[in-house]
Order: C-alpha cells, then sequence, then structure tokens
C-alpha cells in the first residue's frame, strides 16, 4: 500500500496539514518541525501527489529541455547533465530534438510551456526576435546562445579558439583552415569570427573552408577542402567534423598529425576514444547544466548573462608543422581556390 501524508503526520507526531505545509511551504513551518517531517518523510519513502503539489504552489516541478541534435554526443551529455541536476532538486525533465529545424524548435517549446515551469533552450537556431517571442510562452534559459534581456550560460568561445589558435601558432603552423558548423549556429559565429581576428593578430593566413554540418560526414567534406587549401592545421566546429575530417585524410593517405594537425571543440569522449586523439577545447558540461537549471528554477530579479571557461586538452592530433610547410604540395589537376579572406560580413 502506497505511503500517504497521514502516515508521515502520525510518525511525526502533527497534522496532516502541518505535513502539507512543511513539504510545499517550508518557511510557514519551524525549521524543527520541517526536519523531522522531511525525515519521516524520507524514512517511509513518501512522495507528494505531483498534480495536487502543483494546485498547491502553482509550479509543475517539470522543466523542458530543448536540443538541436540528441544524436550529437555533446547535446546527448547535456541532457544527462541537466537531467542528474534537475533531479537533485525535486524536478523532472521533459527532453525535445529539434533535428536542427527553426521551426520545430518554436513548435516544441509551445507545447513544452503548459506542461513546464520553464524551458531550458540549448544553441537555438531562431532568431533573437524568435527567441524572445518565445519566452512570452514560458520562462526560458539559454545554453550556449545570449540573447539581450534573457538570461543565458554559454561556454567562452572567444577564448577556446584563440587557446587553439596559439597553440597551432607555437606548434610553428602558419597556414591554418577553419571547417565552419551551420549558418545559423551562433556559436559558430563567434568562433568564426574570432578565428580570422586572431589569425591575423598572430600574422598567420586563415583559410575559410566553407560551412558544414556538425556531424561525422560534414567532417568528412571538409576533409578534401582542407587538403586542397595547403593549410597544414585545422580547426574544425566541432569534435564531429575534426573526427570526420581525419578519418577522411586518412583515407588519402595523409598523416595526422604529421603532415595536418587538427583540434576540435566541445570535448565529447568519442573524441579521446578515436585515433588518433582528438586536440580539443571544452568546458565543464556539469557547471554548464546546472548553472542553466539553478536559474530557470531560482531566477533572480533581472536576467543574467553567464560566460564559463574552457580549456584546451592536447592529445594526438596536434604537432608540429611539417617542415615543407612554406610549399605548396602537389595536386593532380588544377588547384581549388579558397576564400582566404574571412567570413561574409
Amino acid at each position: 500500500m502506497a505511503v500517504t501524508a497521514r502516515d508521515v503526520a502520525i510518525r511525526a507526531g502533527v497534522s496532516v496539514s502541518t505535513v502539507s505545509r512543511a513539504l510545499t511551504h517550508p518557511d510557514l513551518v519551524s525549521e524543527e518541525t520541517r526536519v523531522r517531517i522531511e525525515t519521516v518523510a524520507q524514512e517511509l519513502n513518501y512522495h507528494p501527489n505531483s498534480m495536487a503539489r502543483s494546485l498547491s504552489t502553482g509550479r509543475t516541478h517539470h522543466v523542458g529541455l530543448v536540443v538541436p541534435d540528441l544524436e550529437n554526443p555533446f547535446f546527448s551529455a547535456i541532457a544527462k547533465r541537466v537531467q542528474a541536476y534537475a533531479r537533485q532538486l525535486g524536478y523532472s525533465v521533459f527532453i525535445a530534438d529539434t533535428d536542427e529545424n527553426m521551426t520545430l524548435e518554436a513548435e516544441l517549446v509551445h507545447q513544452l510551456a503548459p506542461q513546464v515551469d520553464g524551458v531550458l533552450l540549448c544553441s537555438p537556431r531562431c532568431d533573437p526576435d524568435q527567441v524572445l517571442a518565445l519566452a512570452e510562452a514560458t520562462p526560458l534559459v539559454l545554453l550556449n546562445r545570449p540573447v539581450e534581456s534573457l538570461s543565458s550560460v554559454s561556454f567562452d568561445n572567444a577564448d577556446g579558439v584563440h587557446q587553439a589558435i596559439r597553440h597551432l601558432w607555437a606548434l610553428g603552423h602558419r597556414i591554418i583552415g577553419y571547417a565552419g558548423g551551420p549558418r545559423a549556429s551562433w556559436s559558430d559565429k563567434v568562433r568564426r569570427e574570432c578565428f580570422f581576428t586572431t589569425v591575423e593578430e598572430l600574422g598567420m593566413k586563415g583559410v575559410n573552408l566553407g560551412f558544414f554540418q556538425p556531424v561525422h560526414h560534414g567532417g568528412m567534406a571538409a576533409g578534401d577542402l582542407a587538403l586542397a587549401s595547403g593549410a597544414t592545421a585545422v580547426l574544425a566546429y566541432n569534435d564531429l567534423i575534426a573526427i570526420g575530417l581525419v578519418q577522411r585524410l586518412i583515407m588519402r593517405e595523409i598523416h595526422v598529425p604529421a603532415d595536418i594537425s587538427v583540434v576540435g571543440i566541445d570535448g565529447i569522449a568519442q573524441a579521446s576514444f578515436f585515433s588518433p586523439a582528438i586536440t580539443t577545447v571544452a568546458g565543464s558540461l556539469h557547471q554548464l547544466a546546472s548553472t542553466a537549471v539553478d536559474e530557470l528554477v531560482n531566477p533572480g530579479t533581472e536576467p543574467t548573462e553567464r560566460l564559463l571557461p574552457v580549456d584546451l586538452i592536447v592529445r594526438a592530433s596536434t604537432a608540429e608543422a611539417p617542415p615543407e610547410s612554406g610549399q605548396s604540395r602537389p595536386r593532380a589537376g588544377n588547384p581549388l581556390v579558397l576564400s582566404t579572406s574571412g567570413p561574409d560580413r
């Protein structure tokens, strides 16, 4: 038989109404009474009815999480950490995948709104005005993208790119390609701009390889372009592109990192398992998830924009530039000419 509030009340020596107040409005009872009731509830494995609790508190104790692609290990890892931390706070998480579809992104937020206390919107592809419109339907906290007047938690993309480029510069690389992500990605915009700013500051040459799907086959496509560009190193938008790029180079009998060094971003587990293990830029996903959940369930009086630190993790995919790096590699047929002037503005 299920444990009821009456069972807790009898064991704790209080009334049923006091049990209800202690578990839904703890500020209305003394600390001694609250602790005694919570201890008994835990001993009896008592869980208040969620529907009744939502009626009394005006909160559902559910939150939504909308991500662009759960097949991307970066987003699935975020989802796992959001769920784990929210559970500690007594919240359940409804997770939705937009499949990189901006229209579906808005639809999912509206569908979740009546069922949750707020939504964590991860790497939204909608433009800022559309995101602000979604915030009228439900409280929003953004992950990996700031929008003015909304709370957000992001990694320091600019510093991460800066660390990666300086690492390659220190290894003697002077021509570096950038294999970008989706055109609608805010993260790509920041990473791309910082890439070209940093290579210019260091007197290097930056090669714009283009925009690619942020998955393995996007990196495979970038690999041929990287080889044709004459670059001795490539910074990829994320680790999945980096892995696909390296695999394509290996298929073409190009040695990584002896011939070309490759750096990814995100720090997914697969990047460390791949051979060669991918040098990457990463931040704490637990810090990202917990900070975002805290902001959603206990918001401050004003929106906050939080920028979390990242670190360069050096692995086997980067090494000193090849001795002949100042010379163009021989190519069959006509050379492919790529833009070296930076992103379109």
